[in-house]
Protein backbone atom coordinates (compact mmCIF):
# COMPACT_ATOMS: atom_id res chain seq x y z
CA UNK A 1 0.00 0.00 0.00
CA UNK A 2 0.98 3.63 -0.38
CA UNK A 3 1.36 6.38 2.10
CA UNK A 4 -1.72 7.53 3.93
CA UNK A 5 -2.61 11.19 4.28
CA UNK A 6 -3.54 12.03 7.83
CA UNK A 7 -3.67 15.82 7.61
CA UNK A 8 -7.36 16.80 7.90
CA UNK A 9 -6.92 19.97 5.84
CA UNK A 10 -5.52 18.04 2.89
CA UNK A 11 -8.35 15.51 3.13
CA UNK A 12 -10.89 18.35 3.22
CA UNK A 13 -9.37 20.04 0.16
CA UNK A 14 -9.35 16.77 -1.79
CA UNK A 15 -12.99 16.05 -0.91
CA UNK A 16 -14.14 19.60 -1.74
CA UNK A 17 -12.32 19.44 -5.08
CA UNK A 18 -14.07 16.19 -5.95
CA UNK A 19 -17.49 17.54 -4.92
CA UNK A 20 -17.15 20.75 -6.93
CA UNK A 21 -15.79 18.89 -9.95
CA UNK A 22 -18.83 16.61 -9.92
CA UNK A 23 -21.16 19.61 -9.56
CA UNK A 24 -19.45 21.32 -12.50
CA UNK A 25 -19.83 18.22 -14.69
CA UNK A 26 -23.51 17.97 -13.72
CA UNK A 27 -24.08 21.62 -14.64
CA UNK A 28 -22.48 21.03 -18.04
CA UNK A 29 -24.71 17.99 -18.54
CA UNK A 30 -27.83 20.01 -17.68
CA UNK A 31 -26.81 22.80 -20.08
CA UNK A 32 -26.29 20.23 -22.83
CA UNK A 33 -29.74 18.76 -22.23
CA UNK A 34 -31.32 22.22 -22.43
CA UNK A 35 -29.62 22.88 -25.78
CA UNK A 36 -30.62 19.60 -27.45
CA UNK A 37 -34.06 19.21 -25.86
CA UNK A 38 -36.49 18.42 -28.72
CA UNK A 39 -39.58 19.07 -26.59
CA UNK A 40 -38.69 22.67 -25.82
CA UNK A 41 -41.07 25.05 -27.51
CA UNK A 42 -40.29 28.70 -28.11
CA UNK A 43 -42.37 31.08 -26.05
CA UNK A 44 -45.20 32.63 -28.04
CA UNK A 45 -44.78 36.29 -28.80
CA UNK A 46 -47.11 38.48 -26.80
CA UNK A 47 -49.57 40.41 -28.96
CA UNK A 48 -49.03 44.15 -29.07
CA UNK A 49 -51.70 45.97 -27.15
CA UNK A 50 -51.81 49.72 -27.07
CA UNK A 51 -52.23 51.21 -23.65
CA UNK A 52 -55.40 53.25 -23.27
CA UNK A 53 -54.81 56.95 -22.97
CA UNK A 54 -55.31 58.03 -19.40
CA UNK A 55 -57.52 60.97 -18.62
CA UNK A 56 -56.28 63.77 -16.43
CA UNK A 57 -55.85 62.49 -12.88
CA UNK A 58 -58.52 63.57 -10.45
CA UNK A 59 -57.35 65.68 -7.56
CA UNK A 60 -56.41 63.51 -4.61
CA UNK A 61 -58.94 63.72 -1.80
CA UNK A 62 -57.61 63.87 1.73
CA UNK A 63 -58.59 60.88 3.85
CA UNK A 64 -61.08 61.40 6.63
CA UNK A 65 -59.16 61.31 9.94
CA UNK A 66 -61.10 60.53 13.11
CA UNK A 67 -60.80 63.08 15.92
CA UNK A 68 -58.30 62.12 18.58
CA UNK A 69 -55.71 60.61 16.18
CA UNK A 70 -52.42 62.51 16.36
CA UNK A 71 -50.74 63.95 13.29
CA UNK A 72 -47.66 61.81 14.04
CA UNK A 73 -49.84 58.70 13.80
CA UNK A 74 -51.19 59.80 10.42
CA UNK A 75 -47.62 60.47 9.24
CA UNK A 76 -46.49 57.02 10.43
CA UNK A 77 -49.39 55.38 8.59
CA UNK A 78 -48.54 57.32 5.42
CA UNK A 79 -44.87 56.27 5.68
CA UNK A 80 -45.80 52.61 6.21
CA UNK A 81 -48.09 52.67 3.17
CA UNK A 82 -45.43 54.36 1.05
CA UNK A 83 -42.88 51.71 2.03
CA UNK A 84 -45.07 48.98 0.52
CA UNK A 85 -45.94 51.01 -2.57
CA UNK A 86 -49.44 52.18 -1.71
CA UNK A 87 -50.18 55.84 -2.35
CA UNK A 88 -51.70 57.79 0.51
CA UNK A 89 -54.31 59.08 -1.94
CA UNK A 90 -55.86 55.60 -1.91
CA UNK A 91 -56.67 55.85 1.80
CA UNK A 92 -60.29 56.82 2.43
CA UNK A 93 -60.36 57.06 6.23
CA UNK A 94 -58.19 56.63 9.29
CA UNK A 95 -60.07 55.65 12.41
CA UNK A 96 -59.60 53.64 15.57
CA UNK A 97 -60.70 50.04 15.11
CA UNK A 98 -63.28 48.63 17.48
CA UNK A 99 -61.78 45.85 19.57
CA UNK A 100 -64.66 44.25 21.44
CA UNK A 101 -62.70 40.99 21.64
CA UNK A 102 -60.16 42.50 24.03
CA UNK A 103 -62.91 43.92 26.22
CA UNK A 104 -64.66 40.56 26.37
CA UNK A 105 -61.39 38.77 27.11
CA UNK A 106 -60.66 41.09 30.03
CA UNK A 107 -64.21 40.70 31.33
CA UNK A 108 -63.98 36.90 31.14
CA UNK A 109 -60.61 36.89 32.87
CA UNK A 110 -61.99 39.04 35.66
CA UNK A 111 -64.98 36.76 36.14
CA UNK A 112 -62.91 33.57 36.19
CA UNK A 113 -60.37 35.01 38.60
CA UNK A 114 -63.21 35.92 41.01
CA UNK A 115 -64.53 32.36 40.89
CA UNK A 116 -61.10 30.92 41.67
CA UNK A 117 -60.53 33.18 44.70
CA UNK A 118 -63.63 31.93 46.51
Amino acid sequence: MGTQVSNPIVIMLINMTIVFAVLFVLSLYIRLIHKIDPTAKPAPAAPKVEAPKAAAPAPAAKPEVQKGIAGETVAAIAAALASVGIGFSQVKAIRVADRPGWTNAARNEGLTSLKMKK
